[in-house]
């Protein structure tokens, strides 16, 4: 188990990396950092904190589970654990095509961190230091510029160092919400960071505030399961990971349940005494998770809203009531609770509560997610205006893997949209900014048939490899894979059936193969192996799609790889809106393709701007 040094422990002491922060950002962000070769120092409030579950207990979900794909894929730890400590296994959107299909499961949320922790601790160049940190060091090197070098903690101690990643999470100056009651914290039971946030005010970073919220959780041998729907997991529930071969741990249940127009009526009665309605929460929340109160609010002719009644742990007795996130009196809570179907009885053993937080607008950021004027310092995670532990775990990664490549002198790294979900989710966050808590959802990548759950291993793989993250067993896994799925479709090419070859009956719509996986002894061989099979059949049912998308995808490369240079004054292009001038100068985008996706800039102002970059290169010619 690596240790925190007597050095580190007592006095000052020297790292390659700090990460401040041990959640789902945090943790990647140490992990990735520590295996490329950094000393690497994970600070956190307390070691038995790390990755815990705020929130739902669940990884993955639409648009969230391909991401935990990739991160597994580049060689991060989400998906393992998650395999390790899943409790109920779904893939969901089955219906649709598989472009949008997506893996989700419940976790036990003593099991998740426990496990998580196991990685982390017995990880070589990897330093756990328990306690807060009050400054961040920083020199001035010119032009408006600075560069890190070392960060302080509440006890005093200095580490020196030249990255830090901030994962703070909820913690900058946290304010919890349960009715008229306030509370300094990060989440229930633990402080809120003050410092760090005056810290990065002081390197000249500006902040802003966001809010998030979580429902009550009730004692399971409370509830009266018989008024429930039961939620079962997959028959055979598919892995986050790569390197896990199957799920073997027996899956618990689920229950669904409704609101109804009396709980709805006790809201709307108790609005006068709602944070988010009387002005005492003064932030803007995740529009697409919304609290019972919002959702009363906005949509007053629905009679109804569904609830998911989902186990914390195996065995334990907390259930999250998936769907009822409040802020609202902890006496109205008691009545709502009441008033749900099968909870007439319930007792709560967690009452709901709202977070305010501070979070740094991402444009002052870029996509390696460095800051842009302090060399040296990277952000990840809720910090940057995300909601979701998958999110965070992503930026995470790549916020590791690009301090270690910074204090080896290497040149950064980023993921392109028609890369990865995590691509899309920094070039979105770097480009457009952020009004409100950012989610992943499958519709926010253009390229989303490219971008599936079941080929993030082959998209992202050798690139992982090329990073140093992906260790020779998880390659050889991805060499054989790959081998696998090209055998395969040969045999639907050699194969033939009443005249036609196999790839052109797997084509047909209403095909799902089976049949001929049982006809065909050559075939037999891929029915224990489910990824092989999924990854065949979509290539070949959907390759005239792909093929079209792959086209657009080339297009797409032709403006990212028109670069515009660094040092550029948008104020001296002509003809250049005011408007596209201060949004430009503020976000100070790459490429031409960067340029047109930055929020408030029109297609006359990217030619005006092309224009104006060619003229340029003639002049300089």
């Amino acid at each position: 188990m690596q240790r925190a040094s007597n050095a580190m422990l007592h006095g000052n002491s020297e790292c390659d990396v700090v990460v401040i922060g041990g959640g789902h950002a945090g943790a990647e962000a140490a992990w990735a950092a520590a295996n490329l070769g950094a000393r690497t120092a994970l600070v956190t409030f307390r070691r038995e904190a790390i990755g815990r579950l705020s929130c739902n207990p669940a990884v993955g979900g639409i648009g969230k589970g391909q991401i935990v794909r990739e991160i597994d894929a580049l060689g991060g730890l989400m998906g393992r654990v998650t395999d390790e400590a899943g409790i109920q296994f779904r893939m969901l959107n089955r219906s649709k095509g598989p472009a949008v299909w997506a893996p989700r499961a419940q976790v036990d949320s003593d099991l998740y961190p426990a496990v998580l922790r196991r990685y982390l601790e017995t990880c070589p160049n990897l330093t756990i230091i328990e306690g807060g940190v009050e400054g961040i060091r920083a020199e001035p090197i010119g032009n408006g510029h600075q560069r890190i070098a070392g960060v302080v903690l509440t006890d005093g101690r200095v580490i020196r160092t030249t990255a830090v990643v901030v994962a703070s999470g909820t913690f900058l100056r946290g304010l919890m919400h349960t009715g008229e009651q306030q509370t300094a914290g990060g989440r229930i039971g633990e402080p809120a960071a003050t410092g760090l946030s005056g810290a990065l005010q002081t390197l000249g970073l500006t902040l802003d505030r966001l809010k998030t919220g979580t429902p009550p959780r009730v004692a399971r041998d409370s509830i009266d399961f018989r008024q429930l729907t039961e939620q079962p997991g997959d028959e055979t529930p598919a892995p986050f990971s790569c390197l896990t071969d199957r799920i073997t741990q027996p899956q618990v249940c689920c229950w669904v349940t409704w609101t109804n127009a009396a709980i709805h009526e006790l809201i709307r009665r108790n609005l006068s005494r709602a944070p988010l309605y009387t002005g005492q929460i003064q932030s803007t929340g995740p529009r697409y998770c919304p609290s019972i109160e919002t959702k009363v609010v906005r949509f007053p002719d629905k009679e109804r809203h569904q609830l998911f009644l989902e186990p914390e742990c195996r065995a334990g007795e907390r259930i999250y009531l998936n769907g009822l996130s409040t802020s609202l009196p902890v006496d109205v809570q008691q009545q709502m609770v009441a008033l749900v179907p099968g909870l007439e009885s319930a007792r709560v053993v967690q009452w709901g509560y709202a977070v305010e937080y501070d979070f740094v607008p991402p444009e002052q950021i870029d996509a390696t997610l460095m800051a842009k004027r302090v060399v040296g310092l990277f952000l990840a995670g809720q910090i940057n205006g995300t909601s979701g532990y998958e999110e965070a775990a992503g930026q995470g990664l790549v916020a590791g893997v690009n301090a270690a490549r910074f204090v080896g002198g290497q040149s950064p790294i980023t993921l392109g949209r028609d890369q990865a979900y995590i691509g899309v989710m920094i070039d979105d966050l770097v480009t457009r900014g952020v009004t409100e808590p950012y989610r992943m959802f499958t519709s926010r990548a253009e390229h989303r048939l490219i971008l599936r759950y079941d080929n993030a291993d082959t998209r992202l793989t050798p690139i992982g490899r090329e990073w140093g993250l992906v260790d020779d067993a998880r390659w050889e896994r991805f060499r054989s894979k790959s081998a696998h799925i090209g055998a395969f479709l040969a045999a639907l090419d050699s194969l033939r059936h009443d005249g036609k070859s196999l790839r052109e009956w797997f084509r047909r719509p209403e095909e799902d193969g089976r049949r001929f996986i049982t006809m065909f002894p050559e075939l037999r061989g891929w029915v224990g192996e489910p990824d092989v099979l999924a990854s065949a059949l979509v290539t070949v049912k959907y390759g005239g799609y792909i093929d079209r998308q792959e086209r657009m995808i080339a297009r797409f490369r032709e403006l990212e790889n028109r670069a515009i240079p660094a040092e550029i004054d948008y104020g001296a292009v002509r003809h250049l809106r005011r408007e596209a001038v201060e949004r430009l100068s503020a976000v100070r985008p790459r490429s031409i393709g960067q340029a047109a996706r930055v929020s408030g800039i029109h297609p006359t102002d990217v030619a005006v701007l092309m224009v104006h970059l060619r003229n340029r290169t003639e002049t300089a010619c």
